[in-house]
């Protein structure tokens, strides 16, 4: 038995009873709970490694849910929703979630989509091993995943920091959007390539002077993005 919980926050019973068969025929430990409150509940006495959550819940719906999990954890989120529009995609990316899936879903792509989080956020913990970076005015230290601007902190999710991390690591060479949701997502097949677009504008608006005018995370049209020092 995997020792790793997953929360599967979901008022459908359907939807929740197919995903906990499935997540636990993976090896997974699976928690449910219907609502947010009872979300919060569960959290309160363990947070689970993974969340997978709806975000048209009762009393206490997936975007407040999730604004409360990010003031506590930087646990890994990927969110459930028949919302197809690019605008919420975004909008839960930017709250950060670090995935996003539209119903109806096939269960085989949720577990392997947990699967690739799960084995990111592994990934990431690695990098605690590494010395800081220094470029210019910014500073990222891995150990303590603190980056700051000018001397100022700059809060950061950890898609970001991840994503950060990997361009700075690897100064001006360009790195394909496929390429990034492999190395910092640990799957490109079922992740839309926009939200490397998504979190590459965020890391702009956070890390650069001017983010319209980006002098570090720069665009290779056609090709995908680099880090100059």
């Amino acid at each position: 038995m995997n020792s790793q919980l997953v929360l599967v926050i979901e008022d459908e019973p359907s939807i929740a009873e197919i995903a906990t068969l499935y997540l636990r025929r993976s090896g997974y430990q699976v928690q449910t709970a219907k609502d947010g409150q009872e979300a919060l509940e569960l959290m309160s006495g363990q947070m689970p490694d993974l969340i997978v959550l709806d975000l048209m819940l009762p009393h206490l719906d997936g975007y407040e849910l999730t604004r409360w999990v990010r003031d506590q954890s930087n646990v890994p989120i990927i969110m459930l929703t028949a919302r197809r529009s690019e605008a919420d995609k975004i909008a839960g990316l930017e709250m950060g979630a670090d995935d996003y899936i539209v119903k109806p879903f096939s269960p085989q792509e949720l577990v392997s989509r947990v699967r690739a989080v799960l084995r990111r956020t592994m990934k990431s913990s690695m990098i605690e091993s590494e010395e800081p970076l220094s470029f210019q005015n910014l500073t990222i230290d891995p150990g303590t995943r603190l980056v700051t601007v000018n001397n100022e902190e700059i809060i950061l999710t950890v898609k970001e920091f991840d994503l950060l991390w990997l361009l700075a690591c690897h100064p001006r060479q360009v790195f394909s959007r496929q390429r990034l949701l492999e190395s910092v997502w640990g799957i490109s097949d079922y992740i839309d390539p926009g939200t490397v677009t998504v979190h590459i504008r965020r890391l702009r608006e956070k890390v650069e002077a001017n983010p319209s005018n980006p002098e570090m995370i720069i665009t290779v049209w056609g090709i995908g993005y680099k880090f100059e020092p």
